[in-house]
């Protein structure tokens, strides 16, 4: 295991900072800048001191669905000021709230027993139908949320002062993918990112049980076994190849949907000044 880039929290299993990973050309990605994680909601005190003071952070990029985000409810850093959070659901969505922490003050309606409805099921392109699941999934995101996708890398681009965290529930298949653009973007070659992607492995047994303990996600993680939820080195080399196949790489797909050079050389600019 790779200790040095694992930032260690009460709070959180599966934290770690995109910093330290080679380049193509033969540089290394800048720490301090761009972390991915697992959920929030459970930070300790000491946690949140460490995170803003000592790390610096300064933005929050959730990835969860509106549902997961109401039933798990505010998080600690929802409270300090210096930190702005920003949500994009990488999930087909019923409703119209695209930016949950935009609208959280305002009289929201509880979520109704079929919360889980709001969640609409993903169509599989013909051609995608032979991958195994967690490709479909990824290629999923793609296909259905290019615009969110697009948004969370688009605020990773920007400097807020100081670091931001891109986090989903587990912090392994929606922060992966979107990881997998930004360490592309910033010249990670495709093993590293495949590297980067299967380190959750190394925590997943920790990972499981964080989620268990809560009711949001508490089904999902007892009907299936750990090894389940493992993620695969297998399952990210697979989607960067059909993204070379397809659109010749990463940066191809952000081109073809709206991020192109330039948003691409600041986004690489965030990890390697």
């Amino acid at each position: 295991m790779r200790t040095d880039r694992w930032l260690r929290l009460e709070g959180t299993t599966n934290t770690r900072d995109l910093g330290g990973l080679p380049t193509r050309d033969g540089g290394t990605t800048r720490p301090g800048r761009i972390l991915r994680s697992d959920n929030l909601q459970t930070l300790s005190d000491a946690d949140v001191r460490r995170l803003v003071e000592d790390v610096r952070l300064r933005e929050v990029v959730d990835l969860r669905s509106t549902a997961e985000v109401l039933l798990e409810g505010r998080g600690p850093l929802r409270a300090v000021p210096a930190v702005e959070h920003r949500h994009f659901t990488l999930l087909p969505e019923r409703g119209h709230h695209t930016d949950v922490f935009a609208v959280e003050n305002a009289d929201l309606p509880e979520l109704p027993d079929d919360w889980a409805d709001s969640v609409l099921p993903r169509q599989v392109a013909e051609s995608d139908q032979g991958e195994p699941p967690a490709v479909r999934s990824y290629l999923g995101y793609l296909a259905h949320r290019p615009e969110n996708v697009i948004a969370a890398l688009r605020v990773l681009a920007a400097d807020p002062g100081g670091a931001t965290v891109v986090h989903c529930a587990a912090g392994k298949d929606r922060t992966g993918v979107v990881v997998a653009f930004t360490l592309a973007a910033a010249g990670v070659p495709h093993e590293e990112i495949v590297a980067d992607y299967a380190m959750t492995a190394d925590v997943i047994d920790a990972l499981v049980a964080k989620l268990a303990a809560s009711p949001t996600y508490a089904e999902d993680m007892v009907r299936r076994d750990v090894a389940s939820h493992t993620p695969r080195a297998e399952t990210v080399d697979r989607l960067l190849t059909l993204l070379d196949e397809r659109y010749g790489g990463p940066l191809g797909w952000l081109s073809a949907h709206g991020f192109g050079p330039a948003e691409q050389a600041a986004l690489r600019a965030r990890l390697r000044d």
